[in-house]
């Protein structure tokens, strides 16, 4: 029968396996996650605040989920933290000011993390007609931006163009945005555990 020290030691080398795997995964997702947080929320503080939980959540789990894809474990926890916030929490600002919380997260799934419709509706607990219905009528808002008359924002949102408008992106949002170390500076002290020593703590969220 395996000793305690034994046990210990395994359970330490278990733990700094994780560590070592989300802050992996964190380098490597962390941008587009927060892009996403972004884009749901409409402001950098609230972004943050959000996938700090959503991180904190997925750190907790890694060792049940990490047989799956991670990446979609935290975008179905960032969804599902944003779809039941509490309802006077409006969201505002952002490339997506115009637009309600519901039509937020279609726009944000749809157009950004390229989810398909029957996916997004799932999630979502819609029926698909509906998602594609305030998916048009969220592009239709999109398109009529005082700043964009020539309809290229939207344009772009509903297929005519070859991708989503740069404000969607994630290649250029990414490189000016802040490392996800700064948005997550210590994930486990929300999930009740050690925090990955390689992850910068050097920015809390507020």
């Amino acid at each position: 029968m395996p000793s305690y020290g034994r046990v210990g030691k395994r359970r330490a080398a278990a733990e700094l396996r994780r560590d070592a795997e989300f802050a992996a995964f964190t380098a490597g997702a962390g941008g587009r996650l927060l892009h996403a947080a972004t884009l749901l929320t409409g402001e950098q503080a609230a972004a943050e605040r959000l996938l700090t939980a959503v991180l904190a959540r997925v750190y907790a789990d890694w060792f049940r989920t990490r047989a799956d894809d991670p990446y979609e474990q935290a975008r179905s926890e960032l969804v599902r933290r944003f779809a039941y916030r509490p309802w006077w929490r409006r969201p505002h600002g952002g490339a997506l000011d115009r637009l309600t919380g519901q039509e937020r997260l279609i726009v944000t799934m749809r157009f950004f993390e390229g989810v398909a419709e029957e996916q997004t509706a799932a999630q979502l607990g819609l029926p698909t007609e509906r998602v594609r219905m305030i998916g048009a009528r969220a592009t239709a808002t999109l398109r009529s931006r005082p700043d964009d008359p020539g309809g290229l924002y939207g344009g772009r949102l509903s297929g005519s163009g070859s991708g989503p408008p740069p404000s969607l992106g994630s290649s250029s949002f990414a490189t000016r945005s802040p490392g996800v170390g700064h948005a997550t500076a210590s994930p486990a002290a929300h999930a009740g555990g050690r925090p990955p020593g390689n992850l910068p703590t050097s920015r809390r969220p507020k």
